[in-house]
């Protein structure tokens, strides 16, 4: 018991891509006009994203000890280290409370605004642990939420002002991710479903279907409106994002796919980590997004 490989895992460092949300500020500021990048604001990113990985650890374990019961009786969760007993309770609980409040400090130090932040993340989390989550609809909005805080802390972190379609854009694709997780929770646990969330009792699959599409189609305009906004075209210099409006769609459509023909959306975070068709679309997108910046950089600076 206590080993360090499970302590490590029960950290679940393979969510911490979740915390990728994070540097977006970042990503995006390096074609912005309006800014000005130093290496110290990458390291300041850096930490950044550190940090919320601390935070979202302890906050998995306290979620992990307070779900022990329902984590047994789930065909996968039984196999995590604090459910399957092979870290302890009272390790798990002290080592949460070291990171949430190591996470702090640190993040004050960082940036006082970051803190505020990073603390709002926690103190959410903590009461959907207790409570928010057994609540249906309620559960996915603030999971969805706690991806716009990551979002907006980033920007606190480097002081760089994000996008309000941005923080949208990221809102919906993380209500579209959990809304697929709940359904896949719905149909594989089936009778068995609320025994391990509560909320699960009162969602109904068509609702869900509904809901996906409706978000997902949100998503898509959302992004599309983000690219060719007054506001985005005056910061970037061009209209040239919208090159990669079709990576967003064809991204969706892959993971739709991955849900309704291969029973997918359970873990978000291995799908994107382990699609090999998710990936190269993310890398493209990347790509694209690097050349608009590059071709509008060489247009207003020609050698």
């Amino acid at each position: 018991m206590n080993c360090p490989l499970d302590i490590l895992r029960a950290l679940r460092p393979n969510q911490w891509t979740k915390n990728l949300v994070v540097p977006a500020a970042f990503f995006f500021a390096f074609g912005d006009q309006t800014q000005t990048l130093t290496r110290l604001a990458l390291y300041q990113i850096l930490a950044a994203t550190g940090l919320f990985c601390l935070a979202s650890s302890g906050i998995y374990l306290m979620n992990d000890i307070r779900d022990l019961a329902a984590d047994q009786l789930h065909p996968a969760k039984r196999f995590r280290p604090i459910a399957a007993g092979r870290v302890s309770i009272p390790l798990a609980g002290t080592l949460s409370l070291v990171l949430l409040t190591g996470s702090l400090v640190a993040s004050f130090r960082l940036a006082p605004l970051f803190a505020l932040a990073v603390g709002a993340y926690i103190a959410m989390q903590v009461v959907y642990t207790l409570w928010l989550k057994h609540l249906a609809l309620v559960d996915v909005f603030v999971i969805a939420l706690g991806f716009v805080l990551r979002a907006a802390a980033g920007g606190l972190a480097i002081h760089v002002p994000i996008s309000p379609w941005l923080l949208v854009c990221a809102f919906l694709l993380a209500l579209f991710l959990a809304l697929c997780k709940r359904r896949h929770e719905k149909l594989l646990l089936e009778g068995n479903a609320d025994a391990h969330r509560a909320s699960l009792e009162h969602y109904d699959p068509k609702l869900l279907d509904q809901l996906i599409a409706i978000v997902s189609a949100a998503t898509i305009v959302s992004y599309s409106i983000y690219t060719l906004s007054p506001e985005t075209v005056h910061k970037f210099g061009t209209s040239l994002l919208s090159a990669t409006i079709p990576f967003v769609i064809f991204g969706i459509f892959r993971y739709l796919d991955l849900v309704y023909r291969k029973e997918g959306g359970g873990r978000p975070e291995k799908t994107l980590l382990t699609d090999r068709v998710l990936i190269a679309d993310l890398a493209l997108y990347g790509l694209c997004v690097l050349c608009v910046f590059i071709f509008t950089h060489i247009l207003k600076h020609p050698l």
